[in-house]
C-alpha cells in the first residue's frame, strides 16, 4: 500500500500544500500528452490506489471517479501534437504538468513530479523517480492523466477512423504502423515520432 512518507518528509520542512503530478502518453506516435495534478487530503487512504500502469482499465476508471470526488483539488491539462513536435516530448510533458498544477486551488507550495526532472512551476518542485509507485498524490495524478488521455484517443478514433486509436491509443503497435503505411499520417500524428520508413507492411 502506498504511504505518505514523502509528503510527510516535506511537510516537516514547512511545505503546507503538497501536490503530485504525472503524465500519460509520452511514447505514442499520435495524440497529445496529458498531465494531471492532485492534492489529496492528508493521510487519505484510497483502496487500490497504485501506479496507473499496474491497474486494469476497469480499475482505473473506478479510481478516476473516486479521486475526483475525494481530492481537495485536481487539474488536468494537455500539450498538443504540434507542441510536442516543436519543443520535444520531455518539455511538452513538463508544460502539460505546469498547466495542470496551475489549475489547483489552493495553490501548492510544493510539487512532487514523477520522473527525474523537477520542471518549472510557480512554486518549489522536486523530482521523484518512480513516484507513481511511491506517492499517493502522484499515483492519483497518473490515473487521472491516463484515463483522460485514453478517453480522448477513443473519441479521436471517430475523427480519424482507420488508425485504431480507440484500441492502441496511438502507441506504436504493428497495427498502427500498418495503418500508417496504408493511410499516411493524419493531423493527430506527432511528425517527429514517425519513422521515415515504417517497419510493417500489410503482408506481415
Amino acid at each position: 500500500m502506498l504511504t505518505y512518507e514523502i509528503e510527510t518528509e516535506f511537510a516537516a520542512k514547512g511545505y503546507t500544500v503538497i501536490c503530485g503530478t504525472d503524465e500519460a502518453g509520452r511514447g505514442p506516435l499520435a495524440g497529445p500528452v496529458c498531465a494531471a495534478a492532485v492534492i489529496l487530503p492528508e493521510g487519505l487512504v484510497i483502496e487500490g490506489l497504485n501506479d496507473s500502469k499496474k491497474l486494469t482499465e476497469k480499475k482505473r476508471e473506478a479510481l478516476f471517479e473516486t479521486i475526483k470526488k475525494e481530492a481537495l483539488s485536481y487539474g488536468i491539462a494537455m500539450a498538443t501534437e504540434k507542441e510536442i513536435d516543436g519543443i520535444n516530448i520531455l518539455n511538452a510533458s513538463l508544460l502539460a504538468m505546469r498547466r495542470a498544477v496551475e489549475q489547483l486551488s489552493p495553490a501548492p507550495s510544493l510539487v512532487l513530479v514523477d520522473g527525474n526532472k523537477p520542471g518549472s512551476f510557480p512554486c518549489d518542485s522536486v523530482a521523484v523517480v518512480k513516484g507513481d509507485a511511491k506517492s499517493p498524490n502522484i499515483a492519483a495524478a497518473s490515473i487521472l492523466a491516463k484515463v483522460t488521455r485514453d478517453r480522448y484517443m477513443t473519441e479521436l478514433d471517430k475523427t480519424y477512423p482507420g488508425y485504431g486509436f480507440a484500441i492502441h491509443k496511438g502507441y506504436p503497435t504493428k497495427a498502427h504502423y500498418i495503418a500508417l503505411n496504408r493511410l499516411g499520417p493524419c493531423p493527430a500524428h506527432r511528425l517527429t515520432f514517425l519513422k521515415k520508413k515504417h517497419d510493417y507492411t500489410e503482408e506481415e
